[in-house]
């Protein structure tokens, strides 16, 4: 299946969408919007995150190959920051995942949806997860 995004493998030799560079609106949260409904599967992460990486693993390990946008790595990263913040509530703005364009939450959110089996039909119903 071919898509707008590049894959590329990382050094824990795993591969995950990133999405083409591309300008969007300047509210911080309209881009967010937009670029969490891109995607079935949509994950706000930093390079350097050991719970993003786990997150990518889990994901990948279940067959879901998420659009990943590395926060760190984008030129208005700070302004992003601010707004997953916000949105998430919590003291950290990554990881944060929506599915289906639909904000799923963090890491904590993420695995109890996983351990409690309501994960896997959240991934069917965005078509992320096909079996």
């Amino acid at each position: 299946m071919h898509n707008n995004y590049y894959e590329t493998a990382g050094w824990w030799n795993s591969s995950y969408n990133y999405p083409a560079k591309r300008s969007v609106g300047t509210d911080p949260l309209e881009r967010i919007d937009r670029m969490a409904s891109a995607s079935a599967v949509v994950m706000f992460s930093m390079s350097t995150c050991c719970m993003c990486h786990a997150l990518k693993r889990l994901f990948c390990g279940m067959g879901v190959n998420p659009t990943v946008y590395e926060v760190d790595e984008d030129p208005r990263g700070n302004e992003l920051e601010r707004a997953l913040k916000r949105l998430s509530g919590g003291p950290s703005a990554v990881p944060l995942v929506f599915i289906g364009g639909k904000l799923v939450g963090a890491m904590d959110s993420v695995m109890a949806s996983h351990i409690s089996g309501a994960l896997v039909p959240l991934l069917k119903e965005a078509g992320a997860l096909w079996l």
